[in-house]
């Protein structure tokens, strides 16, 4: 049985264990994906924010270190807002629109 990813290391410098991540959201949100079960809504929310949020990654999720991918579960949107094309990555289009403050004109899947 071939053993999936939970995160990768993406700095030169030392870091703590893995292991000792195992209790951060992140870190719970890729394993339970890893086993193949679905996720709710306020952890769709959540991966929304976060993967939107962050200036390191389009895809993934950096926890001291380490980076979490979430390429499998994420999709490309583009939303137009006030004249404006911008482009997101979300699990789906309702944890998009948790994330994405003031009216929405559009939103088209990017393929």
């Amino acid at each position: 049985m071939e053993t999936k990813i939970i995160a990768t290391k993406f700095v030169r410098y030392d870091v703590p264990e893995l292991e000792t991540l195992q209790f951060a959201k992140v870190y719970l949100l890729r394993e339970k994906l890893n086993k193949g079960e679905k996720m709710n809504r306020a952890e769709k929310n959540w991966l929304a924010e976060a993967v939107n949020r962050n200036a390191y990654f389009k895809k993934a999720v950096p926890l001291q270190g380490y980076r979490f991918g979430f390429e499998d579960v994420l999709k490309n949107y583009v939303v137009k807002q006030y004249g404006n094309w911008a482009e997101y990555n979300a699990p789906d289009k309702t944890s998009l629109r948790s994330i994405v403050y003031g009216r929405i004109e559009q939103i088209a899947q990017i393929n």
